[in-house]
């Protein structure tokens, strides 16, 4: 009878035990390596789990860098001036150009420039060698006086004081209105030059008899402009050889409703503006492909294919619903403060701008543009279009009963409010609310004012009649839909409380709860592995014991055998 029985042998590595081979022959070393792998498959676990809310907030960062981006080319065309692009000619632009805003209606205007404003300007007849010539050789100080504008100011100039000191002083004065003073050189005499900054016939310039400074009164000094006001005719309105319309500057922005005529000589222009439908086109298709990136982003992002019965990373996300839902109803809804009845354009389907319903089509939920209905609406009315994308607090009122005043912009909330108020015989206003709430009236001035803590803060509005009675009526600020969409795109990116921001910092808490929860898996796994070797360098010891009586038995055994024979 005879047995084979494995030696071991511990290896000592790094202050562990490893072992290769017990004395049973198991090798103890791969059996601790294989249970510790079946409970890091929980740590795999956890990090697949945090893997996929990495991925959603990511998904996130990328929504929100697209409704940023969104945000700023909005914000690029929220005025009709940047919305309804209108382009202006001149006939003669030596004589004059122009500018213009979305206000400014299409058609021509002759315009003549018959004399520019002019500034006044005056020169010392007398000239010095140096600039830095002493001009006051008395003891004492002297008094240089002018009077600009009508008023009059004065400044006193010390002894031995140079020409460039002189301007010097007269520049520095904190009282100087507009008039610079200045040292001219003709190429061999020095002169001070005085010139007002302003133009027009108010502008006067002179010296006045203040002065006291020698070689430097009123007979000392030459014009070499007068000022003088703008001469224009309009469309050869006024008529009569010597009548004008007179402006103080050489820049008009009052004679013709929404140009700006920079006059530059005397003659006639004739000056042609119209609208640029093709840069309109190009807003509303801009408008229309950034809010369809948008769009196709969210469908991406939640969309559920019914074949594979899989949904994308965020399907069911409730708050990609919120924010998908909120943007298609402000691009498809009435405009804010906007009429069905009273205005030419209320919604983006007028315009020929619609959601592709069809199933299966290539732009399935996204924006599409009528072309043929979009060339007509721009064609028979394009600043209506502009209106409706671009409105700004437009104001308008229902009743001749009552008229808008005025409106604090960024606190008054632009929308439809319903008006009352009730007067008394004597004509006061007795009693006033808008949209419901008590709003603050005034006897005397017949204004009503929206209180605080409401949409309509700030919102003025007069009444008209003030016969005895209850008088109602609507008052509108009309938003259009790019101003919408601006500020709903700030409440939905907002860094503090959006739901973008709300929604990454949840995740950031549950990706930082389960990497607690790796921290804790890796520390009891390393116990854990710690324990079994511990167990094991036990068991290693007991069979090395049993090894040794084993092989005491065996020699005994051999010892009688060998007795026996």
């Amino acid at each position: 009878m005879s047995s084979t029985i494995s030696a071991y042998t511990p290896i000592s590595t790094s202050g562990q035990i490893n072992y290769s081979g017990l004395g049973n022959g198991t090798d103890f070393d791969a059996l601790i390596t294989k249970l510790v792998q079946v409970e890091q498959g929980r740590i795999k676990t956890l990090q697949t789990w945090k893997q996929s809310w990495v991925k959603k907030q990511s998904a996130f960062q990328k929504l929100n860098t697209a409704m940023l981006d969104l945000k700023t080319t909005l914000q690029g065309m929220d005025t009709e001036g940047e919305f309804l692009v209108k382009t202006t000619d001149s006939t003669n632009p030596t004589v004059l150009s122009a500018t213009t805003g979305s206000n400014a209606l299409d058609g021509s205007h002759s315009i003549t420039v018959a004399r520019l404003a002019t500034a006044k300007a005056i020169v010392t007849q007398t000239g010095y060698a140096s600039a830095n010539t002493d001009i006051n050789s008395s003891s004492t100080d002297a008094t240089f006086a002018y009077a600009y504008q009508g008023t009059t100011y004065s400044v006193s100039v010390g002894a031995n004081a140079t020409l460039t000191d002189l301007a010097s002083i007269v520049n520095n004065d904190p009282n100087n209105a507009g008039v610079k003073a200045s040292v001219a050189y003709d190429g061999s005499q020095y002169y001070l030059q005085l010139r007002g900054m302003d133009t027009g016939d108010n502008a006067s310039l002179v010296i006045t008899s203040g002065t006291n400074l020698v070689g430097f009164g009123a007979a000392n000094f030459d014009t070499i402009t007068s000022n003088a006001s703008a001469q224009l005719k309009l469309d050869g309105w006024p008529t009569g050889t010597g009548s004008y319309i007179t402006r103080e500057t050489n820049t008009v922005t009052d004679l013709v409703s929404g140009l700006t005529l920079n006059l530059k000589s005397t003659g006639t222009a004739n000056i042609t503006t119209a609208t640029d439908t093709d840069a309109v086109r190009e807003n509303i298709q801009t408008f229309v492909e950034q809010m369809n990136t948008v769009r196709s982003l969210l469908h991406d992002l939640t969309a559920y294919d019914s074949t594979t019965q899989k949904g994308s990373i965020l399907t069911g996300n409730y708050g990609l619903q919120l924010i998908d839902t909120k943007l298609k109803t402000a691009v498809a809804g009435k405009g804010v403060g906007f009429d069905y009845n009273d205005d030419a354009f209320s919604v983006l389907a007028q315009l020929g701008i619609l959601t592709d319903a069809e199933q299966g089509s290539k732009t399935e939920g996204l924006l599409v543009i009528s072309n043929a209905r979009l060339s007509q609406v721009l064609a028979s009315n394009a600043s209506g279009v502009a209106e409706l994308f671009a409105a700004n607090y437009l104001g308008r009122t229902s009743s001749s009963e009552m008229a808008l005043t005025s409106y604090v912009s960024g606190t008054t909330k632009c929308g439809t409010y319903d008006v009352s108020y009730t007067t008394d015989a004597s004509g006061k206003i007795t009693g006033a609310t808008i949209n419901g709430h008590e709003a603050l009236w005034h006897s005397n001035s017949n204004l009503i004012t929206g209180a605080h803590g409401y949409d309509e803060a700030g919102l003025v509005v007069k009444a008209i009649d003030v016969t005895a009675g209850t008088h109602t009526g609507k008052v509108s600020l009309k938003q259009g839909k790019t101003g919408e969409l601006v500020d709903l795109l700030g409440q939905l990116t907002d860094s503090s409380d959006g739901p973008l921001h709300i929604l990454d910092s949840n995740y950031n808490d549950i990706t930082a709860m389960i990497d607690n929860k790796i921290v804790f898996e890796q520390r009891r796994i390393s116990t854990y592995a710690t324990n079994l070797r511990k167990r094991f360098a036990k068991t290693d010891s007991l069979l090395s014991r049993y090894n040794q009586m084993q092989n005491q038995l065996a020699s005994q055994i051999n010892q009688l055998s060998s007795s026996s024979k």
